[in-house]
């Protein structure tokens, strides 16, 4: 892959290394899981390169400085990390020449932590992957990594993403939504249109992410009680109808300048045989044994070429940015039907996203120097 060794600086930072905020827990019930991206990216991202300033959001809201430590963020301890509130909250501060983090203790004099040049939000689901972090961002005239505000927002909804998905063309399942309101004015005709669908069928939060409250269902009698599953992360649910095929996945970056989008090689995730039935939460990042990718996927070469045509347009017509994650179905017949996209997919070197552009020739810490090279060149306000 072409590419240059160090991001081109904007004039803000001529002379010295970018300061980069790396922002990550959150409000979601992904929390944990952002903290584990984060582990990852602080462990490999280029300090020579880079003065890198983590800070994290804790579950009540309240932005904190944390420590610099992978360790500390990582799986390694068997417990799932947490970010914890501080009597020393950091804010985001818009100055006349740049934004400045700012330390304010309680009746105390806030306290500078200097310019940030662009922010790396490493955050999953709910108030950090769905546009509204990245409208403060935006109104802050501060640089970042990933989607803009409409494009994050229609990723995390799996109900606008199809819509997007349908309008540009792409195949997509059949699938019903039911929203809040439809369950608490009659939820047995809302179960009543779901059981219509072919099983089994998937049951989701229509806005969260890593698997978090979906349920396979193999017939009408467990709708429910995986609708009110679902109804824990989020009060509007997709119901998808179970596709037969294999599943393909596209990691996606965007060209640089006016260049086109990138689409890395197709991966496949096999699922071992065992106690998961999909690739659900705990075979993601728990069970390191419960799922293998392989990368390229064994597909014929009109298939491996069509696959990434379609990631990429998937990723256009979302008006993607930075990077996402797009996945679909191959079926025995030879179609390719789009599962969902994912603007701020997993971020650990394990993860599929990082795996499979190093298999495509771009390596974990050359693809973060890369997402931050877009970020730092792209301009702030509208695009």
């Amino acid at each position: 892959m072409n590419h240059e060794s160090s991001p081109a600086a904007p004039e803000s930072t001529a002379g010295r290394k970018p300061r980069v905020a790396v922002l990550f827990g959150g409000r979601s019930s992904e929390h944990s899981v952002s903290c584990v991206t984060a582990a990852g990216v602080l462990g490999a991202i280029d300090k020579d390169k880079y003065d890198v300033v983590p800070i994290g959001i804790a579950r009540n809201g309240q932005w904190v400085q944390v420590a610099d430590d992978p360790a500390q963020w990582s799986l390694a301890s068997g417990a799932m990390p947490e970010i914890a509130a501080s009597a020393e909250p950091v804010m985001l501060a818009s100055r006349d020449t740049a934004p400045e983090l700012v330390v304010a203790p309680a009746a105390q004099v806030p306290q500078s932590l200097g310019n940030v040049d662009v922010v790396l939000p490493l955050l999953h689901g709910p108030f950090g992957e769905d546009g509204t972090l990245q409208g403060l961002l935006e109104m802050a005239d501060v640089r970042y990594v990933g989607a803009g505000v409409l494009a994050s927002a229609v990723g995390m909804d799996k109900h606008f993403m199809k819509v997007v998905f349908e309008s540009a063309g792409l195949a997509v399942g059949p699938y019903v939504v039911i929203t809040d309101r439809q369950w608490q004015q009659d939820a047995d005709a809302a179960l009543q249109r779901a059981a219509a669908l072919q099983f089994p069928v998937f049951v989701k939060p229509a806005r969260a992410g890593s698997s978090m409250g979906i349920t396979r269902v193999t017939e009408p009698s467990g709708l429910r009680s995986a609708i009110e599953a679902a109804r824990e992360h989020d009060p509007k649910v997709v119901v998808e109808a179970g596709i037969i095929g294999r599943e393909i996945e596209v990691a996606v970056l965007q060209g640089r300048g006016t260049e086109p989008t990138r689409a890395s090689l197709p991966g496949e995730i096999a699922v071992q045989p065992g106690q998961h039935q999909f690739y659900d939460f705990e075979a993601k990042y728990i069970d390191g044994a419960a799922a293998a990718l392989s990368c390229p996927a064994d597909l014929p070469a009109d298939a491996t070429d069509k696959v990434r045509e379609l990631a990429a347009l998937a990723f256009d017509a979302l008006g993607g940015e930075g990077l996402s994650r797009v996945d679909f179905f191959y079926t025995p017949d030879g179609e390719l039907i789009i599962n969902e996209i994912n603007t701020m997919p997993g971020f650990t070197p394990i993860s599929m996203y990082p795996q499979m552009w190093a298999k495509s020739g771009l390596p974990y810490t050359e693809l973060i120097d890369e997402l931050l090279y877009l970020a730092l060149n792209r301009k702030t306000g509208l695009r």
